[in-house]
């Protein structure tokens, strides 16, 4: 690559994922390190120093996908709230009907198998031991 490092891939996936998940008429979520910098969600809602945002057509407005931060504005307990959270804050994007999806690492997606391993069909990653049992979520390849 000439010696030029390359942009995070996360707010790629994180687009790609949520419209493949908007196509199929399912309800993206986003599972977010509530304690990273930049993160402006109610902090009612946050369990476990993380929050699980509804981000679809129907519960969100001025929704905007960017490369470095999510954007959009929601309802919670009635309020209308402006959101902001960073994309490494993002843990992971999912269906809430399905748990499809992809979980991020804090350097980027865990969905390639380690150089020399085996990638085995039909089987579903566990999350790292770091993250909660809930959402249980499934690596799309």
């Amino acid at each position: 690559m000439n010696g030029q490092t390359m942009t995070s891939s996360r707010p790629y996936l994180v687009r790609a994922l949520y419209e493949w998940l908007v196509d199929n008429e399912l309800t993206p979520f986003l599972l977010v390190n509530a304690l990273k910098e930049g993160v402006q969600v109610p902090s009612a809602f946050i369990e476990d120093d993380k929050i699980i945002l509804n981000i679809s057509p129907s519960a969100v407005t001025g929704l905007m996908l960017g490369n470095d931060e999510v954007l959009f504005s929601a309802r919670f307990s009635g309020q209308a709230m402006d959101l902001s959270v960073p994309i490494d804050a993002i843990l992971a994007i999912y269906a809430k009907e399905n748990s499809q999806g992809m979980i991020f690492n804090e350097e980027g997606p865990t969905d390639m198998p380690p150089s020399g391993g085996s990638d085995s069909a039909g089987g579903s990653e566990e999350p790292s031991p770091t993250a909660k049992k809930r959402p249980s979520l499934k690596i799309v390849k």
